[in-house]
């Protein structure tokens, strides 16, 4: 897949995921462990999911995916049990990559709470420590997770030994948004008036996400008024609807 920028995050997610399951020989030789998993976080629409599928996809492992708000069930108990039996089919199906989106929804600081839905994040997040220091690092499951919010995460998360590689993913520079640009306007019929750099600005506060929204919504006006080449008017005015 193309993704526009990120090299130095997909470097690292090779180092920390991809190397250790396609050649744990060379942690070996080197004589230091794989970490067990990675945090991914930055603002939404940065790409951190769109990186972690694309690392599945390079190794040939099992990929499961869970988004956070899942593991907090409507019936109490279902949150840990879940757990259990997303890493157990990840062993099951290893080699395997966990990966467990917007974390913060179980994995935030704990604190004292009577409330029953708070407790059941305590529980699941309880699981969840449980799980990873259960597992081998030298072994064929890695975890990746991900967050908008890394400082509300437990420290007991980070911990060394559990998830103990964090990868920033920040708002991509002018450079990578002219080239996430050029991505998503590939296939389209734009007219010779569109420059990107009069679209795409230093000062506009736009992910990665954002850009390819832009580039749609532009489409679409043009499609609303039946023409077949998108103008400069229709990205100004998408911009601003983004």
């Amino acid at each position: 897949a193309d993704i526009g920028g990120l090299e130095t995050q997909i470097q690292e997610i090779k180092e920390a995921v991809e190397l250790p399951m396609t050649h744990p020989e060379m942690y070996e030789d080197i004589g230091i462990k794989p970490p067990k998993g990675v945090i991914l976080y930055g603002v939404p629409g940065t790409g951190k999911t769109l990186l972690a599928k694309a690392v599945a996809n390079q190794t040939s492992a099992t990929f499961l995916r869970i988004v956070g708000s899942e593991l907090i069930q409507k019936y109490l108990g279902d949150g840990p049990k879940l757990v259990r039996e997303i890493f157990r089919a990840a062993e099951e199906n290893a080699p395997s990559i966990v990966f467990i989106d917007e974390i913060d929804a179980v994995g935030t600081k704990r604190y004292n709470s009577n409330s029953g839905g708070e407790r059941e994040i305590q529980r699941t997040m309880l699981e969840l420590l449980n799980q990873l220091d259960g597992f081998d690092e030298r072994g064929d499951v890695k975890v990746i997770m991900a967050t908008n919010q890394i400082e509300k995460l437990d420290p007991a998360l980070l911990r060394p030994g559990r998830i103990d590689r964090k990868i920033e993913f920040p708002l991509p520079d002018l450079k990578t948004k002219h080239r996430i640009f050029k991505i998503h306007t590939k296939k389209m019929n734009v007219g010779k008036d569109v420059d990107f750099a009069d679209i795409i600005t230093a000062k506009d506060e736009l992910s990665g996400a954002d850009v390819k929204a832009v580039c749609t919504e532009a489409g679409l006006l043009a499609l609303r008024e039946r023409r077949m080449k998108v103008t400069k008017k229709d990205f100004e005015k998408a911009k601003e609807n983004v």
